[in-house]
This record gives structure tokens, C-alpha cells and sequence, in this order.
């Protein structure tokens, strides 16, 4: 299974809201920059982080992004499955019943038994991914139980509070 980039992105752009200043939404252009991608890519890829309830989007002149949660209540599932979707790794293209034709029980009992292998390992990857939230990745990454507060907006502000 491999994951789309997107999927990083979506966890970058999370982790720019999650380290904001709640009064101050992102503005686009600063994800914009701060991901160096495609306005047009970026604007859907947020989209469905709005249409998923992660985020959301404040108009106006001191518009942008905010998260509708908590990095608590945010786990990284949500995310994927935001980006994503649900999940299955399992193709089941038929090809079994193709193969072994001939043999057309054990056939089916194969593909049964091999699509409920993949959906066991779905379900165990999903919930240990349900387990991890957004403030726990970042309390592991930055070494300490509290998320800085930024203000993304304003670029050089933000290199000191990091060092902090």
C-alpha cells in the first residue's frame, strides 16, 4: 500500500493550523508558499479537508483556515481517510475465480478467506492510526506536552517561538 502525497501535505497543513493562533486564521497564500505547490491543487486538497469537518474556512479580508478541532481530537486516520478515503488494501480484481475456475468452491472460499485477511489488517492499521492524534504527534516531535502557539501569517515570527 502507498499513500498519496497528498496525504503529507494534508498532515502539514494540519499541523500549520494546529500550531496557530486560534484567532488568526491562515491565510492561503501562506499554505501556498509554505507547501510550494499548485494553488489549484492545494485549494482542493482543502477542500476536502472542509468537506471532511477538519477544517475551516473563514472569508473575508483577515480570512483563511482554522481547524474546526483540537489537535487532541484530530487523529491521524481522520486525515487519511479525508484525503484518502476509506481504506482497503485488498484489490479483489476476481482474478481467483479466474484462475482456479475449475475448482469454483475452493475458489470462493479462497477469495472470502483472502479479502477477510486484508480487511483483519485494514481494521488493526485503522485503529492504531484512530490512537494517534495530531497533538500527540506534535508533543513527540517537538519533545514536550504543549503545542506553540504561531502566528504563520507573519514568516519571520515564527522561527523563534520554535526555538523556545
Amino acid at each position: 500500500m502507498k499513500l498519496n502525497k497528498s496525504l503529507e501535505q494534508a498532515i502539514c497543513i494540519i499541523t500549520l493550523l494546529a500550531t496557530q493562533d486560534k484567532a488568526i486564521p491562515v491565510t492561503s497564500s501562506v499554505i501556498n508558499h509554505r507547501l510550494n505547490g499548485s494553488p489549484t491543487y492545494i485549494k482542493k486538497l482543502m477542500r476536502k479537508l472542509v468537506v471532511n469537518n477538519l477544517v475551516t474556512s473563514v472569508s473575508g479580508n483577515n480570512g483563511g483556515f482554522t481547524l474546526v478541532h483540537s489537535p487532541d481530537d484530530i487523529s491521524i486516520l481522520q486525515i487519511v481517510e479525508a484525503v484518502e478515503g476509506k481504506v482497503s488494501t485488498y484489490p479483489n480484481s476476481g482474478l481467483i475465480d479466474v484462475v482456479f475456475q475449475d475448482m469454483q468452491v475452493a475458489a470462493n472460499q479462497g477469495e472470502v478467506v483472502l479479502a477477510e485477511t486484508f480487511e483483519q489488517a485494514d481494521s488493526l492499521w485503522s485503529q492504531y492510526l484512530a490512537k494517534q492524534s495530531v497533538a500527540d504527534l506534535l508533543y513527540k516531535t517537538l519533545g514536550r506536552n504543549a503545542i506553540p502557539v504561531l502566528n504563520w501569517n507573519e514568516l519571520d515570527e515564527h522561527k523563534s517561538l520554535l526555538k523556545k
